[in-house]
């Protein structure tokens, strides 16, 4: 089996969807199947990963503030060619740019099936970017590209349902996995500790993710604040870059600034903290939720995305109603007061990400994929009856 990823981020980027792929690409190589990947290049990087057999490189462009975003330019006649000389089995999009549109139109042109990922809420980012108007568009247009396609992978069941309320067809659900071994409470150093100025008795609140817009930053400079009256002597530790960056230094003074961690090193910082605040309601799913739990952190997040399907409220985290600012406050001012609570709800969440291994999320892609291939192949070769 030969499958083709088409995709606009790759590692090193960071961010969740590069790094469910890295794992996937993982995942199948150890069991042998043929990969290709097609994405834009990346600046000062062109390392092809020993998992990929072939790989094609095409055009990019940066997003206007955003330099680590890049947009794949369309590339039919190189696709074309491509795939012609090596054609896959089953394409995978995790893109729905013009890059995705246009390996689309190729696949289809071939007569190779397509699966794609639900990977960004791209139409909600309209409302965080201040053009509310254009949601409706994007929606439709999300919704063509989608329905296009044999079959569509999203992160979590309440996703699923909301898009099928909205028109979208053929979803299945596909989760996201940690690697429990890597993100483990046994990864926290005292040196971090030390550097942050706290000692065992001082908790350490953390964040992690980009610094923009769509991640509800006001609320967790809100949080942040209400946070050192109840504390002065806690620490506040923020993973991360973006265009909002400045503004959150200049805002939070006391803060910690790390900027983008490798993420060899992201375990030590996770497990090096009490308390994981994730105010966005962006997000498909959250990796850093995840991330977050199996290290043993209590977790402050709405019931969102993989807080709302891995989060039982007080029981392995603290889930909060999405869009109640007043109780996500409270829930993080209480928590910090009280080491013996959150150590309990960090020791469960650790449990329960437990149950999340790469796997077996890789047994569902892959079985996804190949009912799109047995699918096609039906169609063109029907029953006579």
């Amino acid at each position: 089996m030969r499958i083709c990823l088409v995709s606009e981020t790759w590692p090193p980027d960071i961010n969740g969807v590069a790094h469910t792929l890295s794992h996937l690409t993982n995942q199948l190589h150890s069991r042998g199947i043929i990969l290709q990947l097609v994405r834009p290049r990346q600046a000062g990087y062109s390392k092809k990963q020993l998992e990929i057999q072939s790989e094609l490189l095409v055009r990019g462009i940066t997003l206007p503030g955003y330099r680590e975003v890049r947009l794949g330019l369309p590339a039919p006649r190189r696709l074309l060619r491509l795939w012609q000389e090596q054609p896959p089995t089953v394409v995978y999009l995790a893109t729905q740019g013009p890059l995705g549109w246009s390996a689309r139109s190729i696949a289809q042109r071939l007569n190779i099936p397509v699966v794609a990922g639900w990977h960004t809420n791209f139409d909600h980012y309209c409302h965080d970017y201040h053009v509310p108007w254009l949601a409706p568009a994007v929606l439709n247009m999300l919704r063509r590209f989608h329905n296009g396609c044999t079959a569509t992978l999203a992160p979590t069941q309440a996703l699923t349902t909301s898009l099928a309320a909205q028109g979208f067809q053929r979803l299945t659900v596909m989760g996201r996995g940690i690697d429990t071994e890597q993100f483990s409470p046994r990864q926290r150093s005292l040196l971090l500790r030390e550097k942050w100025g706290v000692d065992s008795h001082q908790p350490v609140a953390l964040y992690v993710g980009r610094l923009a817009p769509e991640k509800n930053l006001a609320l967790l400079e809100e949080s942040y604040r209400v946070l050192l009256d109840s504390r002065p002597d806690m620490a506040l530790v923020i993973i991360g870059d973006g265009p909002a960056r400045q503004r959150l230094e200049r805002t939070l003074p006391h803060a910690h600034f790390i900027g983008f961690v490798p993420h060899e090193s992201l375990p030590s910082y996770y497990a090096s903290a009490d308390l994981f605040l994730f105010p966005s309601l962006s997000e498909t799913w959250g990796n850093v939720v995840l991330e977050a739990m199996a290290s043993g952190l209590a977790v402050v997040a709405f019931k969102h995305a993989a807080a709302a399907e891995l989060i039982d409220h007080e029981r392995n985290g603290l889930a909060i109603p999405p869009g109640d600012n007043a109780s996500f406050h409270h829930a993080a001012v209480t928590l910090c007061q009280q080491p013996q609570r959150y150590t309990q709800l960090g020791d469960a969440a650790r449990q329960r990400a437990l149950e999340y291994r790469w796997p077996a999320i890789a047994d569902t892609f892959l079985n996804v994929l190949q009912q799109a291939q047995e699918n096609l192949h039906e169609s063109a070769h029907p029953c006579s009856i």
